[in-house]
Formats: C-alpha cells, sequence, structure tokens
C-alpha cells in the first residue's frame, strides 16, 4: 500500500468484467440469532476467520479510533511503520520504536499482528535507492532477517515481498532496484525471512491479482505454483483489494481466491477499501466478503484503516466507518454476510472429516446428469471438513445457447449454507436450489461456466443430484 505522500497511479483493470453484485456470488440462509456476532471480529471468529485494520502510530491517541478498532478487530497491521524505511532509516541503525507500538498496542489488547512489509521496490530508505547489484541484495537480506528476527514470534504472518510484478499484459516482474539483483531475489527474501522466523506465515502481498484473466493474476499465480513444487518457504498470498468505480469487485473474483487456495496456500485479504458509498458500496463489500467465506483457506479479512478521514484514499469515503466513527451501510453489510456464514477454515491438524459411522464412507450419486435441451451439469467434489463439503457444477452447453438453468437438489437433513457464481432460488422445502446465471448465459457450443456451493450436511455425505435445462 502507498501512503498518499507517495501514491502512485494505479491503472484501473477493464470495466468489461464488471462489478460484483450482491446477488453475483452468493445467498446464504441465515443463522439462529444466538450465534450472531455483534462486532466484525466476533463475526468472523464464527468461521475461524479474523477480522483486521491498518493502524497508524499517530492516532493511537485518538478514543474513537481506539474504541473502533479493539472492538471490532482482532489482526492488527501497521499502515506505514513496519516499512523499510521507517524500520532501518539509515544503514545498520534501527528504529524500532513505532513499530513496537502497534505491536504492544495490538497484543495488548489480545490481537495479532501481520508484518507489513519485509522487502519492497517502494518506500526504501535514501541509502539503499542508492544501492545496487550484490550490495543491495546483501543489505535487503540483511533487513529482512533482522526485522523478522526482532519481532520472532510476534507476528501472526509477515508480507515478506510486497508489489513486485508489473501492471498491464505483459505478466513480467516489476522493473526495479531489487528485480535487477537476480530474478530468485523474492525466493532469497522468502527463505531469509523463514530462517528468522519459522513461526510466523510468509507471505507474498500484491494489488491488482483480483481478475483470474488478468496477466499479472496468471504471473503472481504460477510463481507460486514453483515456489510450492520447489519447496519455497511460502505459506499465504495476499489480495490487497483496492477497488472503486473504474476497478470494480471482478466477477471471478471467488475463482481467483480459490485457485491460489488450491495451491495449497491460505489467501487474505490484505488492505481491503471500496470507494463509493451508501448501497452500491455495501454490496460490493458484501462481494468480497462472500469470496473469502466460500474459500475454506481464505483466513482473513484487513481492511485498510478505521474511519473513512484515516484512509489514504480519504476522499472517495472506501471504509467502514464514517469519519466521526459512525457504521456506515457498508459495515452493517459485512456483519450480516459474516453472520451468515459460510465454509469454516479447516483446523490444519483435522483436516479430513469423520464419517458419522466409523468406517463407512458416502455413497455419492452420480457426477453427471444429461441435461435437458442442450447443456449438460457435471457435479465436482470440492474441500471438505466435519460439518459442511464443497461441490462446484460445470454446466456445458451442447449446442449454442442463451440462457441455461441448474437444479440442485440435496436430502434433508442436507441444507446448503453458501453458493458463489450465480443466482440461486430456492423452493418452499429449502432443498432445491435453482441456478442460473447472474448475467447472460449464452454459452457457444462446448463452453462451460461454473458455479459453487456449501453443503451443512448434518451427517449425510450423499451427493447432490443434478439437471441442466437450456433456451
Amino acid at each position: 500500500m502507498t501512503t498518499p505522500r507517495q501514491r502512485y497511479r494505479r491503472g484501473p483493470l477493464a470495466a468489461a468484467f464488471g462489478g460484483l453484485a450482491a446477488a453475483t456470488l452468493a445467498v446464504t440462509l441465515a443463522v439462529p440469532a444466538a450465534a450472531a456476532g455483534s462486532t466484525l471480529q466476533a463475526a468472523a471468529a464464527e468461521s475461524g476467520r479474523y477480522f483486521g485494520t491498518a493502524i497508524a502510530a499517530s492516532r493511537l491517541n485518538d478514543g474513537t479510533y481506539t474504541t473502533i478498532a479493539n472492538r471490532e478487530f482482532n489482526m492488527i497491521t501497521a499502515e506505514n511503520e513496519m516499512k523499510m524505511d521507517a524500520m532501518q532509516p539509515s544503514r545498520g541503525q534501527f528504529n524500532w520504536s513505532s513499530g513496537d507500538r502497534i505491536v504492544n498496542w495490538a497484543r495488548q489488547n489480545g490481537k495479532q499482528v501481520r508484518g507489513h512489509a519485509l522487502a519492497w521496490h517502494s518506500q526504501q530508505p535514501g541509502w539503499m535507492q542508492n544501492m545496487s547489484g550484490s550490495q543491495l541484495r546483501t543489505a535487503m537480506l540483511d533487513h529482512v532477517t533482522q526485522v523478522a528476527s526482532y519481532y520472532r514470534g510476534k507476528i501472526y504472518a509477515w508480507d515478506v515481498v510486497n508489489e513486485a510484478f508489473a501492471d498491464g499484459s505483459s505478466g513480467a516482474r516489476r522493473d526495479s532496484n531489487l528485480q535487477r539483483t537476480g530474478n530468485d531475489w523474492i525466493e532469497a527474501a522468502f527463505r531469509a525471512a523463514r530462517a528468522a522466523d519459522p513461526g510466523a506465515k510468509l507471505c507474498y502481498n500484491d494489488y491488482n491479482t483480483d481478475n483470474w484473466q488478468h496477466a499479472k493474476t496468471q504471473a503472481v499465480y504460477n510463481m507460486v505454483k514453483d515456489f510450492k513444487a520447489r519447496g519455497v518457504p511460502i505459506d499465504c498470498v495476499g489480495f490487497q483489494a483496492h477497488f472503486n468505480s473504474g476497478n470494480p469487485v471482478p466477477s471471478n473474483y471467488h475463482t481467483t481466491l480459490q485457485n491460489f487456495a488450491d495451491l495449497g496456500v491460505d489467501v487474505q485479504i490484505t488492505e481491503l477499501d471500496i470507494e463509493g458509498s451508501g448501497s452500491s458500496q455495501a454490496q460490493q463489500y458484501q462481494g468480497v466478503v462472500q469470496a473469502c467465506l466460500s474459500v475454506a483457506r481464505c483466513t482473513g479479512i484487513t481492511v485498510w484503516g478505521v474511519r473513512d478521514t484515516d484512509s489514504w484514499r480519504a476522499s472517495g469515503t472506501p471504509l467502514l466507518f464514517d469519519g466521526s466513527g459512525n457504521k456506515k451501510a457498508a459495515y452493517t453489510s459485512v456483519l450480516n454476510q459474516l453472520n451468515q456464514g459460510g465454509t469454516s477454515v479447516p483446523n490444519p491438524g483435522n483436516p479430513t472429516p469423520t464419517p458419522t459411522q466409523p468406517g463407512t464412507t458416502p455413497t455419492p450419486t452420480p457426477t453427471q446428469n444429461p441435461g435437458t435441451g442442450s447443456c449438460t451439469a457435471t457435479y465436482s467434489e470440492g474441500q471438505k471438513w466435519n460439518d459442511r463439503f464443497n461441490g462446484t457444477v460445470t454446466i456445458r452447453a451442447n449446442t449454442a445457447i442463451s440462457g441455461w438453468s441448474s437444479t440442485v437438489t440435496v436430502r434433508q437433513p442436507q441444507r446448503i449454507i453458501a453458493t458463489w457464481n450465480g443466482s440461486p432460488t430456492w423452493d418452499s422445502s429449502g432443498n432445491v436450489m435453482t441456478m442460473r446465471p447472474s448475467g447472460s448465459g449464452a454459452l457457444a457450443a462446448g463452453q462451460t461456466v461454473s458455479f459453487g456451493f456449501t453443503v451443512q450436511h448434518n451427517g449425510d455425505w450423499t451427493w447432490p443430484t443434478l439437471t441442466c435445462s437450456a433456451s
């Protein structure tokens, strides 16, 4: 994230992918009122997630600011105080005071801390900006080691490397002084961070990686895939999620999160802010939360600031509280969505669900329905936990079609509790869901589209049955 005084312009993504309205991703069934969390952190905790914010040390004397931060959030990120220029303003001379103030405030109030950021082309101290080659590489790795070692045991996750890929269609690394030290500099930073703080999660963090179809997203994905294949220590990927009218939440946002998670890393929304106001802003926020809740390894969400007036984009009123500290419509939509639930974060020590009858396994229904007209619906099993499982339905057009609908039928006592990538309706029993496309349902012959859902199984692991109808 860039500060207002150092802000550079980020080009808007193609508007053709459209905004993410509330119906685009999910409709979820309400949980009993007794289970509802009254704050963001309490509601997120119902599914094992955190809900965090970025804090500025200079505002910790503001009572309204700290009251909101303490009440609503349980993960804290230093806005600027732990970046390279703040941590090591002169070579070999570290200034821990502001970073310590934030870390100590967080820990004294029972919160966890995300460390941001160890290595970045921006907000480097002047002495580092003048370096190059092996001298710069050594200085960068020393900084990573010293800072991660100093805070060892106090940090939940580090943004080890920040914003290392270029915008645009090239899919290339950003041309920075760090990149010019060698293409392996990111890997070297991750290995140094693991050695310095083996207990912290190590993340790569970037912006404009939200749309799955974009070259930058694909480039980061391929790097993470390569790192996992070669044993480079990477545990998570952070999606900054800075949105506005020219760069709305993409309709395939859930797909992006899920595809990264499928590589075996956690995904975290790290710097969320959405410019706008009223119901439009509220729907965008709701869509982001829905996407995270539908991906088991989306472990938490951090908004980049407390009140609109605290934001680096204050003129766009992008946060959940107004300048006076009042809850906005966006806050209510986020809280309600968190309380409606989603896919729980799995326990890493017990990732496999326990069958209701020891020694038995569920008997699946057929995975494919021939369909009617000219489309076919195919079911794919997704991730599973003790109380629920994910499923994906792929609609294939056997001939060119102008629209489609698919019914998904679950058996009592199963319930569909979350959906994404479509507009669902239910029959009176609640067991038959009809999914229709959120936008145009036109597909060329052989073209496919997918939607997904989460089933709370209540002891019955049987797969849903499907139909497909085309027009």
